[in-house]
């Protein structure tokens, strides 16, 4: 779903307040508001040559309208996606090297007329005769072994849906839960990850809900996305566009594949899209458990489609659970049986697990950590988070490959390569009481590393010894990037209060 090495960690100064203000309950602080509707500022955007500046302004303009008007639908939106000036800043914004789509168009190319093929993109989106062409379906290995599909859109839908996903994020951006944190501007994986360990921490938990959707992004129900976005968005241009997208279909093996259902990973425009399926079909029927069927504490964290819930009581969990599964139903969703795992963890699960003759409590996975029931060296109760074994295994593997096809480059070449690697790396999982791994992992890569050079000649004579001592300035030592949670939310928390 995610690549999690070398992802950076945001730390914006978040604007909502979820739960009761207090110590123990920051990690779910950023609550969303009821739904709201509102129109939109049509005056027209000023074209300067600041044209990032005039992208924020619109943006700024959709949000003041959204809080100065809650109850009305937006019905004037269209003008910002076709406007040269915002369809510049998407093709810039784009990745420079990523895979084109079906047209084969790649960036540097479209670039080299770029104002004449923006003016003609723009024509054709004023008429209504822009045409959403199929995506174009790769594969990539999953850290469990299977596969990931991917739609790659083409040059020109690129374009368009990073504009088209902008507006949606600002009208929707105000109504998302605090407790919700991917693709959301101004938040990381690891403001989710501080998040769950502190409101397992600090809060009475002792049951935790790992819930995984079967095949989410490809079982999202066309019609259901529809409501949802009309709901909010009266712009029948809007909502036409995104129809085309929803069905565009699959070009896979020189067939096209027409899509009933689901949005492709791998299109610009999908993250929102998800982010507010599950806002509707998620987070706003949990967050209305939490408050009225709750007894006892209760935290919740999502990411995307990946989501965990701790409980007090485990018979909460089990009703929650249960009510869940016919929640997702409503919404052509399926939960993942063997995924989805309700587990005793918490500060006394360790204990009263032992007192049962029990082993000791289960571990989860969530955003490439597993997640343990641990203890500082003072003995207080932590949660701690190592790299997962498969995230692992599955980099490893990738860059035994790599190794391969750089074997004959100059060493400080792929020493440049190695340090890149392994610092991402670091940036991602380098969090506290997770050294053990880090080591581990730089370990087996100067390993795969000193093999590939091992390769270049039969009568090779490199020792690991020699080996060791000619890329020890090359390879970047483990550290821990990240503070503890409770030191960050903390001091978030004293900004916001």
């Amino acid at each position: 779903m995610m690549n999690d090495d070398g992802q950076s960690d945001s730390c914006i100064v978040p604007t909502k307040s979820a739960n009761k203000v207090c110590p123990k309950e920051m990690a779910e602080r950023m609550e969303g508001r009821r739904l709201i509707k509102g129109n939109v500022d049509e005056s027209p955007m000023s074209r300067t040559q600041g044209r990032k500046e005039d992208v924020q302004e619109t943006l700024k303009r959709i949000r003041q309208a959204v809080r100065r008007e809650p109850k009305q639908r937006m019905t004037s939106l269209y003008h910002h996606v076709y406007q040269v000036e915002n369809l510049r800043e998407a093709y810039f914004s784009l990745k420079k090297n990523a895979a084109a789509g079906i047209d084969g168009e790649t960036w540097q190319h479209y670039g080299e007329e770029l104002e004449g093929n923006l003016e003609r993109l723009s024509g054709r989106l004023r008429r209504g005769a822009y045409r959403a062409p199929a995506v174009r379906r790769v594969y990539i290995p999953k850290a469990d072994g299977r596969m990931r599909g991917l739609g790659v859109p083409a040059l020109e839908d690129k374009i368009v849906q990073r504009v088209v996903s902008q507006i949606l994020s600002a009208i929707w951006e105000p109504e998302f839960k605090g407790f919700s944190y991917g693709f959301r501007a101004g938040r990381s994986a690891h403001d989710a990850l501080d998040a769950l360990a502190v409101g397992i921490q600090q809060r009475a938990i002792n049951w935790v809900l790992d819930a995984d959707i079967r095949g989410f992004f490809d079982t999202i129900s066309h019609e259901w996305l529809e409501k949802m976005i009309e709901h909010r968005v009266g712009d029948r241009r809007i909502t036409a566009l995104i129809k085309k997208w929803l069905r565009a279909g699959v070009m896979e093996e020189g067939k096209l594949k027409r899509s009933e259902e689901g949005t492709p990973q791998g299109g610009l425009v999908s993250p929102v899209l998800a982010n507010i399926y599950l806002h509707h079909a998620f987070d706003q029927w949990a967050q209305q458990w939490r408050k009225r069927e709750a007894r006892g504490a209760m935290i919740i964290v999502r990411y995307a489609d990946d989501f965990v819930v701790g409980f007090e009581h485990r018979e909460e969990a089990e009703r929650f659970q249960g009510e869940l599964k016919e929640r997702m139903a409503k919404f052509s969703l399926e939960l993942h049986e063997e995924k989805t795992r309700l587990i005793e963890f918490g500060r006394h699960a360790a204990s009263q697990r032992r007192e049962r003759g029990e082993s000791k409590p289960e571990t989860f996975n969530f955003l490439g950590f597993t997640h343990i029931c641990g203890k500082t060296r003072g003995g207080k109760f932590t949660v701690v988070r190592k790299t997962m074994r498969k995230r692992m295994q599955a980099k490893l593997k990738d860059l035994k490959k790599e190794f391969r096809r750089r074997m004959h480059e100059d060493l400080r070449e792929q020493g440049k390569w190695v340090s890149a690697v392994l610092r991402g790396h670091y940036r991602y999982y380098g969090v506290p009481f997770n050294s053990a791994s880090l080591w581990s992992f730089a370990y087996h890569v100067q390993v795969l590393w000193h093999r590939s050079l091992k390769r270049r000649s039969q009568r090779d004579r490199l020792t690991w010894e020699r080996f060791t001592r000619k890329v020890k300035h090359l390879v970047p030592a483990p550290r821990i990037c990240h503070p503890y949670p409770s030191q960050r939310l903390s001091r978030r928390f004293a900004v916001t209060t």
